[in-house]
């Protein structure tokens, strides 16, 4: 076929699509196998089962509607690390080139069951777009079978689904910038950006470094990135694949510069979109589009396009609220307007901090408090903690803990009891809360007391004569010393339930 042949079929971009989302399911899953029991099982810092129950609030039925979840059935640890595993292994089947309609809806819909019990771990704008982006491809593949060039032409129509998605994702993450916080405004906010994100990375460190100018050029940059190119989605394809180039290029300047989760990963794989088959036989492999683009594209059935036609509707009808929130002066940032979160409104760093504060845990073995009381960090896996430890690179894993705790310095301890429960489980050395942290200051017995502290934390800069990244500096403190004995501790423990 002649590349004038392949304009606006879309084989080669089910392929990598799908094969893109296999990886983000892949990704997500596994964090969630991993932490899934430590942060929501039974002995986890928000325990889903009681969660569930004050949900259902006696009638589980009405409940369950409100809000789905394989979980109503059976919440215990084992099937809760059963459906995170077998969720790991869907996904794998996913990324490896299996992909069929059942496939595609189990997967999304044990996804929104983990994002139901999830609570604030779970609170996440990529979370419900990963739902959203899953839901449209449980249309793009073969109904019933897995082989990856299998079954006709996907419907046209849920390509221009997935750039809706694109474009509210992008326009609405540039609206929230100009309605939120003045330095988007006066074009300063990538002045901070760099140090005060929720996970820098090393590479963070040297973009902080850079003049005030370039940083201007940077925020003019993600206005055209966030509020023009989006518009090119619904142009002619020459424009469209233009502008599909300045999104994927932008996203991968945010995925070296920072640890957003699969945020950035995830709209990438919905940036495919944005080409047919015409643009992509120049850049995928020979060997790839021989086997994938014989014999001519088969277009539809006349069902499967009356399906698509009809998911269209839906999306149409469901994006009304999230049309007027975009548009209105009051705009939701993350938000879901149906119980399926089918179409949802986004956006991201609508304010940006000036200063980084961190909250760290410290513990003492010391029996009694005192002027000489020696106390000793507990450290994050990719938290700044030890000035001299150099920032991480994990996205797009997603260390929850770790984000949490970046919202938890800005908040009011008593916004976030999970910490205070995090800090009784220290206190017994609980294997399920250490594996969230990077280390065990206390790995023959536990410490006796465990504080909360403030602390500032500011790069270091170039030319400082020091290995280390950070500087830091006391503010105050953020909870006083508890010990399993304090009574207040074991109150708040029993009214919460977590004995």
């Amino acid at each position: 076929m002649t590349a004038t042949d392949l304009r606006e079929h879309y084989r080669l971009t089910r392929f990598l699509f799908l094969r893109a989302l296999g990886l983000i399911y892949s990704i997500a899953f596994l964090s969630l196998a991993q932490q899934v029991l430590p942060l929501l099982g039974s002995h986890g810092l928000l325990p889903a089962q009681p969660y569930l129950e004050r949900f259902a609030g006696g009638d589980r039925m009405a409940a369950a509607r409100e809000l789905p979840a394989i979980f109503w059935l059976d919440c215990s640890d084992a099937f809760l690390q059963a459906c995170a595993w077998s969720g790991v292994v869907l996904s794998a089947a996913l990324l490896f080139g299996v992909a069929d309609v059942p496939l595609l809806f189990v997967l999304w819909a044990l996804y929104m069951s983990f994002i139901h019990i999830g609570q604030l771990w779970y609170g996440y704008g990529w979370e419900i777009l990963l739902l959203e982006t899953g839901f449209l491809a449980v249309f793009v593949c073969p109904l019933l079978d897995p082989r990856p060039a299998a079954g006709a032409e996907p419907p046209r129509v849920v390509w221009w689904l997935l750039r809706w998605v694109l474009f509210r994702v992008m326009f609405g993450a540039g609206l929230i910038k100009l309605r939120g916080d003045p330095c988007w405004r006066d074009l300063t906010c990538m002045v901070y950006h760099y140090e005060t994100q929720p996970l820098p990375n090393p590479l963070s460190w040297y973009l902080h470094q850079l003049p005030p100018w370039f940083h201007t050029l940077e925020v003019l940059f993600n206005h055209f990135v966030e509020l023009i190119v989006p518009w090119t989605l619904f142009a002619p394809r020459r424009v469209r694949h233009i502008g599909g180039l300045f999104l994927v290029a932008f996203q991968l300047t945010l995925i070296v510069s920072g640890n957003l989760s699969f945020l950035n990963w995830l709209t990438l794989t919905l940036c495919i979109s944005c080409f047919d088959d015409g643009a992509l036989q120049y850049v995928l492999p020979r060997r790839l589009r021989e086997r994938l683009l014989p014999p001519p594209p088969r277009p539809p059935a006349a069902a499967r396009r009356a399906v698509a036609y009809a998911l269209a509707a839906l999306v149409a009808y469901l994006s009304i609220a999230p049309a007027r929130n975009l548009l209105g002066s009051r705009q939701v940032m993350n938000g879901s307007f149906d119980r399926l979160h089918l179409v949802n409104t986004y956006g991201a760093f609508g304010s940006i901090g000036r200063v980084r504060d961190e909250v760290i845990l410290q513990g003492t073995t010391d029996s009694t408090i005192g002027d000489a009381t020696q106390w000793r960090d507990y450290e994050l896996k990719c938290k700044p903690g030890d000035v001299n430890r150099r920032p991480c690179v994990v996205a797009p894993y997603q260390l929850r803990i770790d984000w949490q705790i970046w919202f938890a310095a800005m908040q009011d301890p008593r916004s976030n009891p999970w910490l205070i429960h995090l800090i009784a489980q220290l206190l017994r050395n609980d294997p399920g809360a250490l594996s969230l942290l990077a280390n065990n200051p206390f790995p023959d017995k536990p410490p006796a007391f465990i504080r909360a502290e403030l602390y500032e934390y500011h790069f270091t800069h170039w030319g400082d004569v020091t290995p280390a990244w950070w500087t830091r500096s006391r503010v105050d403190a953020y909870l006083p010393p508890l010990s399993l004995q304090s009574p207040e501790l074991q109150r708040f423990l029993k009214s919460r339930g977590w004995q």
